[in-house]
């Protein structure tokens, strides 16, 4: 059986406590929410004004958006680049990176 290849962006994210990214990711105009409730950093996903996902819990490199039935072409991920511990809006754009994944 034979792997698939993937392509990984980095989505710049600043190291604040909440934020609003608008961003193209492939042929998609997207709207992502980033919030920090205690100890968990939660995302909203919209493409257009269609909500995708709401108030996904991230964790370190866990899919944000694993159903296929949400219309939305490939997927975001959090990644700890020092160690495995889920994201802290701390270390945003730092420690903690939000990747998008497509085929490639």
């Amino acid at each position: 059986m034979q792997q698939q290849a993937f392509q990984i962006y980095v989505i710049p994210i600043d190291a604040t406590p909440a934020q609003t990214l608008r961003v193209a990711l492939g042929a998609q105009s997207c709207r992502i929410n980033l919030f920090q409730k205690g100890a968990d950093v939660f995302l909203d996903l919209y493409v257009g004004n269609t909500p995708i996902v709401l108030g996904r819990v991230c964790r370190d490199r866990v899919t944000l958006t694993p159903e296929q039935y949400t219309g939305f072409s490939g997927d975001l991920f959090f990644k700890d680049t020092v160690g495995e511990s889920d994201p802290d809006y701390a270390g945003f754009g730092s420690r903690y990176t939000l990747n998008y994944m497509v085929p490639a």
